[in-house]
């Protein structure tokens, strides 16, 4: 198995991430061959700040690492390192439709937000598909909303195979149903784009306040409420063990659970099981040249092998 996954680099890593992506590639790094990028082709699409850019290139992979990805297991590197990936999206564009990427949901959701429209947002899949598709990747960890990419790559692999012969590898997501999607503090899907995210690494005052946010319902202490339906106990869960979320769920319906009482008990959870990675994040960031280091060490091996796949796409299509 060769799993490949990445984050871009647009602000502060929040739960979403660090429980749809960045977690499960910690645990999945002793499952097999494991490749973690930093998507910084891929934040262009909102023309960043380029000074910002580089430093949010830093900080995400600070926070990765502080998270657990061991180095010495793992390929970590910054997208942008591998120049092949952006060769390979300009052949897969070629034989990509139109109408595939119309069909693409992530490209109407953005829209509906208020993105601007760019041709970068639009076939944003065919450069998800390069990343994929050049490092011969089996398996991609994604949230559930990230499903139809991964398909869209096997889509993309199977044009290309079929027209130039049997050279790309076709991937399969792999969803955590339990986390694919984790609610921000309105209630919906947890996304920057949505200003609804609770960072993880961040200041203590500033972040309970967040967790002091999350919208619920208005029923009174003494009343009954659902824990199903509720986004404080949807992320309790993320960090409870099966017995508290049971007492948990037992308290919600059993009415007398204040949702501020609620929200104080989840963050000091969160606040506890997140004090390793703190102090973690803190030591690596004081080695000012240690993430730097890392990401050209990843660089150099990935480079090397998309450079292998890009000798037999160029061959098969005619180029050199």
């Amino acid at each position: 198995m060769r799993v490949l996954s990445g984050i871009q680099p647009t602000g502060f890593p929040h739960l979403g991430n660090y429980f749809g992506m960045m977690k499960p590639s910690v645990e999945l790094q002793n499952a097999g061959e494991a490749f973690y990028f930093i998507a910084d082709y891929h934040s262009l699409t909102t023309s960043p700040e380029p000074q910002e850019l580089r430093r949010r290139v830093i900080e995400t992979a600070t926070d990765f690492l502080a998270c657990g990805l061991d180095v010495s297991k793992t390929v970590f590197f910054r997208q942008s390192d591998v120049p092949q990936v952006a060769e390979l999206t300009w052949i897969l564009n070629c034989v990509t439709p139109v109408g595939l990427l119309e069909r693409c949901h992530s490209y109407k959701d953005k829209i509906a937000h208020g993105k601007p429209a760019n041709n970068g947002l639009f076939s944003y899949p065919v450069l998800m598909a390069s990343d994929i598709l050049i490092c011969k990747s089996t398996t991609v960890p994604v949230g559930k909303d990230q499903k139809q990419h991964v398909e869209v790559a096997r889509d993309i692999a199977q044009r290309f195979n079929n027209q130039y012969g049997e050279i790309l590898v076709l991937p399969s997501p792999m969803i955590r149903d339990e986390v694919a999607i984790v609610p921000g503090t309105d209630g919906q899907k947890m996304s920057k784009s949505y200003g609804n995210t609770i960072e993880i690494f961040g200041e203590e005052k500033k972040l309970r306040k967040k967790f002091m946010s999350i919208i619920t319902d208005s029923k009174p202490v003494e009343e009954a409420k659902d824990p199903e339906t509720c986004p404080v106990f949807a992320l309790y869960k993320l960090f409870a063990t099966p017995a508290q979320v049971e007492e948990m769920a037992g308290r919600f319906r059993a009415g007398g659970l204040a949702y501020g009482v609620a929200k104080q008990e989840l963050f000091e959870m969160f606040w506890t099981q997140f004090a390793p990675l703190r102090q973690r994040r803190g030591e690596i960031a004081a080695d000012s040249g240690y993430v730097e280091s890392v990401l050209k060490a990843g660089g150099e091996k990935a480079r090397a092998i998309a450079e292998t796949t890009m000798a037999e796409v160029r061959h098969a299509v005619g180029l050199r």
